[in-house]
């Protein structure tokens, strides 16, 4: 409610300040459980947040442990097709349908170099990025596994 001017002089000569007065939320009992007062800032994008992260972790470790689930059936298959890919990429006599655009790409990148331009970058006229592309690639072998115990062969050593 509004405080007229004379109210007001009152106060003031009174010394008497406004206030507000109020509950302070500190905690949420429901059901038998004792809640934070923050679970009732949670907005549906906190959620969203939250449940895309618990799917990402479903997919890392159904990934890491190869059990295959509904989260990490995507990966799977990318990694399944990476997989004959190289394969297949190293094979003449034998390609598919999508290895010839990788193989098409690996024997000429130039060919399919963007004709454009591509927004800034040093000046050397793109001689270092067609050097770079043009250079085969390695890759790193997989160190061997071992047990959970630091044996190679399996045999759990002593206990």
């Amino acid at each position: 409610e509004r405080v007229t001017a004379s109210q007001a002089a009152l106060l003031q000569k009174l010394a008497m300040e406004p206030f507000t007065y109020g509950l302070v939320l500190k905690s949420v009992y429901d059901s038998g459980s004792l809640f934070d007062a923050k679970v009732l800032d949670i907005t549906d994008d906190v959620l969203a947040a939250k449940f895309v992260s618990a799917l990402n972790t479903i997919s890392k470790l159904s990934l890491a442990l190869n059990i295959p689930t509904q989260a990490s059936v995507t990966h799977s298959i990318a990694n399944a097709f990476k997989a004959i890919l190289s394969v297949t990429v190293e094979l003449e006599n034998y390609s598919f349908d999508k290895a010839d655009i990788y193989k098409a790409y690996l024997a000429d990148p130039s060919a399919f170099a963007g004709s454009g331009g591509g927004g800034g970058g040093g000046g050397d006229g793109g001689e270092t990025s067609a050097a770079a592309a043009v250079e085969e690639v390695e890759e790193e072998e997989a160190p061997p596994a071992v047990d959970m115990f630091g044996g190679g062969d399996g045999g759990g050593g002593d206990y």
